[in-house]
């Protein structure tokens, strides 16, 4: 890896921010579901005394290579999905808060086998976890054309949903498409000129979401986290895309992703959170030209009551 993309991986965005959206208390139990390049754990641990602890998650084995030594500090090769059954693992029932940056890293996207990206070749990939099963191949090759085209609906509102399924499906009949490059061919001429850069982002962007079953994950996730954290405990989240901000959104203020709200005699929202920010926090002019990644971020904070 070059010393360049060293930098983007430690890149955290909203850091600060975040930072101070989880109130650490010094002697706290904190959890990061989303380690990546550790940014935003040693900024936990410099908050933490002693008898404080911090888990970090992470499927992805490349996330290993920043792990952190410090006795404090505990690094779970999973899916956050699996929250509940680590913190029982580890015998811990409730924390005090949790910290999630969803977005996707620049290292994914800069590192061509992984798939993640169409400006550079190599296997249509996209899984977070390479030990895991399901790949962007399999999905694109293997998939009925009804659910082909609501992936690319559903997860990255495609409008031609149904044309670009079709074009998928009647030319998988004579090729596999296994490559980006060959992807690529199919689906470009779909889009027009002008639009193609954000509509082969939307197409890239549903693939993943369904290769790496993001919202199902989210969901099973944020649900676990409304158990776990202790009164006052704070949940923290960086959303980048209008699926999972409306997920995380409708959670805080109600105690659902669905968005439910179940009101008393009173007409009051019963929910088990207190919304910190009432105006989504958003990244500065100048953190979005140090981190581009940092473009679409939104941070939603909320205390469990």
């Amino acid at each position: 890896m070059k010393a360049k993309d060293e930098q983007i991986y430690h890149v955290p965005v909203l850091l600060k921010q975040s930072i101070e959206g989880l109130n650490i208390q010094s002697a706290g139990i904190y959890v990061d579901v989303t380690f990546g390049g550790g940014g935003h754990s040693k900024e936990i641990l410099k908050h933490l005394d002693k008898q404080g602890r911090l888990l970090s998650f992470d499927q992805d084995a490349d996330a290993e290579k920043n792990i952190i030594n410090d006795k404090r500090f505990t690094f779970v090769r999973s899916n956050f999905r699996y929250l509940q059954n680590f913190l029982r693992y580890y015998g811990i029932e409730k924390i005090d808060g949790l910290l999630a940056d969803l977005g996707v890293s620049s290292h994914h996207f800069d590192e061509s086998e992984r798939g993640f990206s169409f400006r550079t070749d190599g296997p249509l990939d996209m899984r977070m976890n390479k030990r895991a099963g399901l790949s962007a191949t399999d999905v694109v090759n293997d998939y009925p054309e009804e659910k082909l085209a609501d992936v690319f609906y559903l997860y990255g509102e495609v409008k031609n949903s149904r044309k670009l399924a079709n074009t998928i499906c009647k030319t998988r009949e004579k090729q596999k498409i296994d490559t980006i490059n060959t992807f690529l061919e199919v689906i470009k001429p779909l889009f027009n000129k002008d639009r193609e850069k954000k509509e082969l982002a939307k197409v890239f962007q549903a693939l993943r979401i369904e290769v790496n079953q993001e919202m199902e994950a989210l969901k099973e996730m944020l649900q676990t986290a409304t158990y776990v954290l202790k009164p006052h405990g704070r949940l923290v989240v960086i959303t980048y895309h209008s699926l999972e901000d409306r997920m995380v959104k409708n959670l805080m203020k109600t105690g659902n992703v669905e968005g439910k709200a179940d009101k008393d005699f009173y007409g009051r929202v019963n929910t088990p959170f207190m919304l910190v920010n009432n105006k989504v926090i958003v990244p500065s002019e100048e953190e979005i030209e140090r981190n581009p990644r940092s473009r679409s971020a939104k941070l939603r904070i909320a205390e469990k009551i």
